[in-house]
């Protein structure tokens, strides 16, 4: 078993519990049920923004405790005003030390898209994401049949929400791509071995149809690398390791906003 399946294996009893204890109908009477959704898809490709997804997260499988007492308001807050383009919460609690708590708080002080990130396999997440504040879900390829890939995505739509499908290499692309999808991310780091490689996001980036936002995800640590990724075709990049290992996140976002913002005003010399 690798990490993705040990935790699907627990996604799935964790979402059993859930609904036993938190039925649908009661999540459909959160205050943020009825809430007009913020499209992601317009925010990444506004020309005043970086296109910079920024990713609150306190630990991984990987890597351990990131970064245990940021403050999920201060770090948000902060990625915002550093314009960052979205926001991307991490739910997850077994696995990556998150709670639907931090996407509500986020939500309570930012006005900008904001992704629930998590390891989503049944339309319950989805009615909860909505129940939250969420303005965006992730569909991992690697995790779902193609079939329920669409199906989880269909009926996000139909409750207002976008979609940004992960892949991790050419055949998840190939076989998960559909209609209800609003943006294609490549993760370049493997969910199964978890080394990371930049190749993956330049191999596929003309592989993904021009009607979907394009992002690169995961590996990003240096503002040079966004013009590179940019000038390839992608629209916007996830970035939360880089930030979150600071003991003030925020600012380190602002810094390397900065620096990237420095970049593009730069003509670059060939």
């Amino acid at each position: 078993m690798n990490i993705l399946d040990k935790i699907i294996a627990h996604k799935a009893a964790e979402v059993a519990e859930n609904k036993s204890l938190v039925p649908v109908k009661l999540l459909e009477k959160s205050i943020f049920f009825d809430s007009e959704v913020v499209s992601m898809k317009k925010y990444i490709t506004r020309a005043d923004k970086t296109g910079i997804i920024a990713e609150f997260k306190r630990k991984s499988p990987s890597k351990g405790v990131i970064n245990g007492s940021a403050s999920v308001e201060a770090t948000t807050i902060g990625y915002m005003q550093a314009g960052a383009s979205a926001l991307s919460i991490l739910t997850d609690t077994a696995f990556f030390g998150g709670k639907n708590e931090d996407l509500s708080t986020a939500r309570k002080y930012n006005f900008c898209p904001l992704l629930r990130k998590d390891f989503i396999i049944d339309e319950y997440q989805i009615v909860e994401a909505k129940s939250i504040g969420a303005d965006c879900i992730l569909l991992i390829a690697a995790a779902l049949t193609p079939e329920k890939l669409a199906s989880l995505a269909s009926f996000a739509k139909s409750l207002g929400l976008e979609v940004l499908m992960e892949v991790h290499d050419g055949e998840e692309l190939d076989r998960s791509l559909n209609s209800h999808l609003d943006l294609v991310g490549v993760n370049n780091r493997s969910l199964k071995t978890f080394e990371v490689s930049l190749n993956t996001s330049y191999s596929l980036v003309d592989r993904i149809p021009q009607e979907f936002v394009k992002i690169s995800e995961s590996g990003i640590s240096a503002p040079e690398t966004l013009v590179e990724l940019k000038q390839a075709g992608f629209d916007g990049f996830l970035i939360g390791e880089n930030f979150m290992k600071s003991s003030r996140p925020e600012q380190a976002a602002l810094n390397f906003m900065n620096a990237y913002r420095r970049l593009i005003r730069t003509p670059q010399v060939s």
